[in-house]
């Protein structure tokens, strides 16, 4: 089985003051925190080893999950002493993932994704892609792409969004030096155009938890039962 990686390395500058205390994804959505409904969804899908960066209250977040056995699964930390943002945490930590293809996703989203509904690394292989990336329709995020056969593509007028879920190959982060910053969204687009990645759209439960507000929202009981 690919490895996973979690990224929870940000700030949360928009949850604030809750994230002044407590990192982003420790937040608690019902009976778990985000990134403990992150590492089931990935331990039910029969992922075992998870690699997890953290910079903003880090040592919280190990804390709490120490090495993943309480969940099934084998935890690999990569701390930053200063965050490297999206796609700098994932270059920082490539030296501990394992094989060529692996997933990312969000640490603090809160989703009902079955990670299983994922394309096998030979389906991805066949493609040609270097990335799979999971779209989601949310109008209070930014669309920014379009499915089109099975690939995603740039539009003057996008209806989807990167839902923050992703297979990777090593050879995507290629000219990236570690302990650098660099932002995944840029790096994205730039292979988009050039019809380097494949993806999916999710239509279930999914809700890029963001502020106070979002928190609230995905804690009602009417929400977490639909």
């Amino acid at each position: 089985m690919m490895n996973a990686m979690l990224l929870a390395a940000g700030r949360g500058e928009r949850m604030r003051p809750l994230s002044d205390t407590t990192p982003k994804p420790l937040l608690k959505v019902g009976k778990h925190s985000l990134i403990e409904w992150q590492i089931m969804a990935l331990a039910s899908a029969g992922f075992r080893r998870i690699v997890i960066n953290h910079a903003w209250l880090g040592y919280q977040i190990e804390t709490a999950l120490g090495d993943g056995a309480a969940y099934g699964v084998e935890i690999i930390w990569s701390p930053e002493d200063v965050a490297l943002g999206t796609a700098g945490g994932i270059v920082n930590a490539l030296n501990k993932l394992e094989g060529h293809t692996f997933l990312v996703a969000s640490a603090d989203i809160f989703s009902d994704f079955d990670y299983r509904w994922l394309p096998r690394i030979t389906d991805l292989n066949a493609t040609d892609c270097s990335a799979h990336l999971v779209l989601v329709n949310d109008h209070r995020v930014k669309q920014d792409f379009d499915l089109k056969d099975g690939r995603v593509v740039c539009s003057e007028n996008p209806s989807l969004t990167y839902g923050n879920i992703g297979l990777f190959q090593r050879s995507f982060f290629d000219g990236l030096v570690a302990g650098q910053e660099a932002d995944l969204g840029n790096i994205l687009r730039q292979a988009v155009g050039n019809n380097q990645v494949s993806g999916q759209q999710h239509i279930g439960k999914w809700d890029n938890v963001g502020t106070p507000l979002d928190l609230e929202r995905v804690n009602n009981p009417s929400f977490l039962r639909s």
